[in-house]
């Protein structure tokens, strides 16, 4: 079986803990995608799950043995790299052969391996090139076909697209996804710090924030049920607005009095709180709506506008010193710089947070 557990794993370096108390079972045939800002520990994480990494704290088991101690050749794993790691001298043939001549597989089992990984990732064409020849793109499909021919229990990605560029990187998205359909039994662990890539590969996101996992589940319970005020701000571009609030009202739902003096009905229960807590009212940008008069959460001046054309960005700045409101309008709006607006939204879009950052959810 090709799972993964972590049980309580942790990493310090000297005095410096850089990551404690990681607790994850990835199952098999899953790909898990860690996510987070930089220094989180994300990619020392899949490091130690290599082997390339010492475990300081807890255990690491892969298909059931506990690996701990284990050297990366022996692990039954396969990492692709943000660098390609090719071999210029070496065509592509024999870069994705290597790993098996030094194992000194038979070469009739090289060869097949070889020719089902590069029909697989469309590098058949380009199996006597050398690395140079390449372009950026299939420079990293070699690297991942490098991978496939040593058939591991589970792929290593470390942030694998970071090198190319835009379209470049769609492109491989998209290929890896289809990859993941064909290896279906293959469990995948990949590091990004691209939002799109982990909402569109991720079977699981692992939200990871100064060493330690803040949540995890499917790419949309994060982003529609965020664990607290990090995850709701980190998931989702542009980052979700919070607005400072007391408790008004408790019960079945609560109503949150806003700096303004309006109040919001949230259909959260209360969940124990008491009025006159202090709270965050949460809403994403694609979900405020500008409306001409009536009941509203914001009211500003719009500072900036972005027109992309598929959608509209308008930024606020608030009289202090936190983030500007943004809102994300559909299509292309006749808003002008300098407008006043005021901006709603529908009450089950709406989120709430304790005083500790904590959701209404999971309280």
């Amino acid at each position: 079986m090709a799972t993964v557990k972590l049980t309580d794993v942790g990493k310090s370096y000297g005095p410096v803990e850089v990551l404690r108390d990681i607790n994850l079972d990835v199952d098999q045939g899953e790909l898990v995608v860690f996510v987070g800002p930089s220094g989180c520990g994300k990619s020392t994480l899949l490091r130690m799950i290599a082997g390339l990494e010492r475990i300081t704290a807890g255990t690491l088991e892969i298909g059931g043995q506990v690996v701990n101690d284990v050297p990366p050749s022996q692990r039954g794993i396969a990492m692709v790299f943000q660098s390609y790691a090719l071999y210029p001298h070496m065509t592509v043939r024999d870069n994705m052969a290597f790993g098996m001549k030094i194992a000194k597989k038979p070469k009739d089992e090289i060869n097949r391996a070889v020719e089902n990984a590069a029909r697989m990732l469309q590098l058949t064409p380009f199996l006597d090139r050398l690395p140079k020849a390449l372009s950026g793109g299939q420079r990293q499909r070699v690297a991942i076909g490098r991978a496939i021919v040593r058939d591991p229990k589970v792929f290593l990605f470390d942030e694998p697209l970071s090198n190319l560029d835009a379209a470049l990187r769609v492109a491989t998205r998209i290929e890896i996804a289809q990859l993941k359909e064909r290896l279906a039994d293959s469990t995948m662990i990949y590091v990004t710090h691209d939002q799109v890539e982990a909402m569109t590969l991720a079977s699981r996101i692992v939200v990871l924030h100064g060493g330690i996992i803040e949540q995890v589940g499917p790419p949309l319970d994060l982003y529609e049920r965020p664990a607290n005020t990090f995850v709701a701000r980190f998931i989702g571009s542009p980052a979700m607005n919070l607005f400072e609030g007391k408790v008004e009202r408790v019960g079945n739902a609560t109503a949150v009095r806003l700096p303004g003096g309006g109040i919001v009905e949230v259909p959260l229960p209360s969940n124990g709180a008491q009025p006159g807590e202090k709270v965050s009212l949460g809403v994403r940008p694609e979900d405020l709506t500008v409306r001409p008069d009536g009941e509203t959460i914001y009211q500003g001046q719009v500072s900036i506008v972005e027109g992309l054309g598929e959608h509209t960005l308008l930024y606020m700045d608030r009289t202090n010193d936190d983030d500007a409101v943004i809102a994300k309008m559909p299509g292309v709006q006749r808003i002008e710089r300098g407008a006043t607006v005021n901006l709603n939204a529908p009450p089950d879009k709406l989120h709430l947070f304790d005083e500790r950052g904590l959701s209404y959810l999971y309280r």
